[in-house]
């Protein structure tokens, strides 16, 4: 039993937010649920949300997460042994530091970056880990889709599949539409910083550099989603998963994008639109990404105009009972769907139900662990049944490479 407190009222905070409510209502795993951000009415219309589809109610908060004391008077009040940081990823230490403070578990889904370089990596949290552990605190990172499912469909095909993998890549479909000119479906800021960081991969015992989206391929998806390019970028998940996969040779992450999509990212990156420098705007300092972020459509605006479905899966080649074997674990997720039944489109979806099995994990003790641990690290096999029950079926395939 936990009382839980959610930090975000985005997309993704929606969806986290209507799981959690679903949860609470088929096991009794979460007794009291705040929804907080820094703008109180979009927590209040998430609350009306859950309690219009659901019946349930969950608890409205304003809360600064750039503020630590402001967290911890927070948290005191709710008694919260839980917190569920669905909020930006530069609020992650914060959030930590306040979890420290106040005795509470900690869930996240994406890594920290600090605001004024995009880097993708783990070592600010990682760093935690001897304080997580001497206070008895669980803290998991990245229980999102990818990171998260990406990281526990390599350990389930490593438990159940593989003794050793050689090659892992991951592979991230998009393969719906909005029909806006230029959107993005979370965090215009985040997914702009991302797309446009250099590419990296594992290969060999280290990391090599791309420049960004230079590289890409054709895959072929399954069920009918067909040929796609995709293209290597760096993610985070790629950090933990070549510590801890036995055998690991080459490890790879990849995203499709719409020809439009790169189109406008390029003219936007030309004029500087895309850069996270500060510039001198009539007299002050602005930073022209979030400038352009505030001119972009709110990712949770799209549930209503988005069509079509999402592929995101691990394409894992190693040796099995001393023969070579290639599988794909995927999941497959339908837009329209995640609307009816959230008010969400499926990248919320797919980020928000992840980040609920998390939290629930943690807070039920099967994933409690004092520390700071990535996915992979726990038995995988308590999270694939979640993840089929709540929404995110999955799909094993051996792949016969020619």
């Amino acid at each position: 039993m936990a009382n839980l407190l959610i930090i975000g009222a985005g997309g993704v905070g929606n969806v986290v937010a209507c799981k959690c409510a679903e949860a609470a209502k088929r096991t009794g795993v979460f007794t009291n649920i705040t929804l907080a951000s820094r703008t109180l009415a979009r927590c209040e219309k998430i609350c009306a949300n859950v309690r219009n589809r659901l019946g349930y109610e969950i608890r409205p908060a304003r809360v600064d997460a750039d503020n630590t004391p402001e967290l911890c008077a927070l948290i005191r009040e709710l008694k919260a042994d839980t917190v569920c940081n669905v909020a930006l990823p530069y609020q992650d230490l914060n959030i930590m530091n306040a979890c420290l403070e106040c005795g509470c578990n900690y869930i996240d889904t994406a890594n920290y970056e600090p605001p004024e370089t995009p880097r993708f990596e783990y070592s600010w949290q990682w760093a935690y880990a001897d304080r997580f552990r001497e206070a008895g605190l669980t803290a998991l990172l990245g229980s999102g889709f990818d990171p998260g499912v990406t990281n526990v469909f390599a350990a389930w095909i490593m438990k159940h599949k593989l003794d050793e993998v050689q090659v892992l890549d991951i592979i991230d479909c998009n393969a719906g539409s909005h029909g806006q000119p230029f959107a993005t479906n979370f965090s215009p800021e985040i997914n702009i910083r991302e797309v446009t960081a250099k590419g990296r991969y594992w290969e060999h015992g280290e990391w090599v550099e791309t420049d960004p989206l230079s590289w890409s391929m054709d895959y072929d998806f399954p069920e009918g989603i067909g040929n796609r390019k995709c293209y290597l970028m760096y993610h985070e998940e790629l950090e933990s998963l070549v510590l801890h996969l036995k055998g690991i040779e080459r490890a790879r992450f990849w995203m499709t994008f719409s020809d439009s999509y790169l189109n406008y990212l390029h003219v936007l990156g030309s004029i500087g639109l895309t850069s996270v420098q500060p510039v001198n705007f009539e007299g002050r300092e602005i930073i022209p990404l979030k400038f352009l972020a505030s001119l972009l459509p709110d990712p949770a605006s799209l549930g209503p105009l988005t069509k079509g479905r999402t592929c995101i899966g691990d394409r894992m080649k190693g040796i099995a009972g001393g023969n070579p074997k290639t599988f794909f674990i995927y999941n497959i997720c339908d837009h329209e769907k995640c609307f009816e039944e959230t008010g969400a489109q499926a990248i919320s979806y797919t980020t928000g139900v992840p980040a609920m099995i998390g939290s629930m994990l943690v807070a039920s003790g099967a994933w409690q662990k004092p520390g700071v641990w990535n996915m992979e690290q726990f038995d995988p096999d308590p999270f694939m049944e979640s993840l089929g029950a709540y929404g995110l079926p999955w799909s094993c395939v051996e792949l016969h490479d020619k």
